[in-house]
């Protein structure tokens, strides 16, 4: 199984190979229904449950997707990981972009 951590080594692992930047994207619509709900949240307050699933739902897709292309690669972990996400229109953008590398157990 490939590891992703968001920094730059891992614990009793040594990097052996770097093998390039991977990255994960996708670009979600938001529906009508949860932009009421979203904008009646922002005036009475609450948390917008449609946006965080649709979030949490785009997050693991990017993840996923950034682990099969280091796969591909021949890698066995993903480094420096990081998860940016940004709005515009109706949509939002996920991705995520990390280094590929080989790694073995040091002890």
């Amino acid at each position: 199984m490939l590891t992703i951590t968001t920094t730059n080594n891992l614990d009793g692992y040594e990097v052996v190979e770097y093998l390039g930047i991977v990255t994960g994207e996708a670009v979600s619509g938001i529906n009508m229904f949860r932009d009421i709900g979203a904008g009646l949240r922002n005036v009475f307050g609450g948390r917008s449950a449609g946006y965080e699933d649709e979030m949490a739902q785009a997050r693991e897709e990017v993840l996923r997707e950034m682990s099969q292309r280091a796969e591909k690669l021949g890698a066995n972990a993903v480094i420096g990981a990081n998860v940016g996400y940004e709005t515009f229109a109706e949509m939002i953008m996920t991705t995520a972009c990390g280094t590929a590398v080989r790694v073995r157990r040091t002890s």
